[in-house]
């Protein structure tokens, strides 16, 4: 791949793996620098004596997005040096930063956003996750979510990946909600 001006200032999606669990004090980092980002994240209720509150818990332990250029995702990767790892791949023999397409990415945050439970996350990015037919959801809860469908645990779930990072596995959805694709 051939790195030009156009590529280089062109914004895609990248994830991080963040050490000791600090997703939420590298969101806040990010978003100074007015950088988009995107934390899989369930919402519980705490208690403490009276005092009820929402707190934002992340599904997937160390794993964070954001929406940024080729040269601010490797700027990111050099400030933050020893609280994160920029996923990347090799191209020859160097690696540069994993772009994950927009589709990819707006699928797996309607999914990982929708408040539904029986989600089951993996990290991690497993070939079986691609063996199944693969389909649309025409309906419901996760209407225009695609992946593919794979048996867990006795049941057909439908399985959207970030190859190469991680994988969320829906609840139940009805077969008249499939579409083959």
């Amino acid at each position: 791949k051939i790195l030009t001006d156009s590529t280089l200032s062109t914004l895609h999606w990248f994830a991080l793996k963040v050490f000791y669990n600090k997703v939420f004090e590298i969101e806040d980092t990010l978003k100074k620098e007015n950088i988009e980002t995107y934390i899989p994240c369930e919402e519980s209720l705490s208690q403490r004596g009276e005092t009820k509150k929402v707190v934002r818990k992340p599904i997937i332990n160390s794993l964070m997005f954001f929406r940024a250029t080729d040269i601010q995702a490797l700027e990111v990767q050099q400030r933050l040096l020893n609280r994160v790892i920029l996923y990347a791949q090799k191209e020859g023999f160097r690696k540069v930063p994993f772009h994950i397409p927009d589709r990819e990415m707006n699928i797996f945050m309607l999914v990982s956003s929708s408040g539904q439970s029986g989600l089951e996350y993996f990290e991690g990015d497993q070939e079986r996750f691609y063996l199944g037919d693969r389909v649309r959801v025409t309906d419901g809860p996760f209407k225009d979510a695609e992946g593919h469908i794979c048996r867990i645990r006795g049941s057909r779930r439908l399985i959207v990946t970030i190859r190469g990072v991680c994988a969320i596995a829906t609840s139940y959805i009805p077969q008249c909600f499939l579409q083959r694709i």
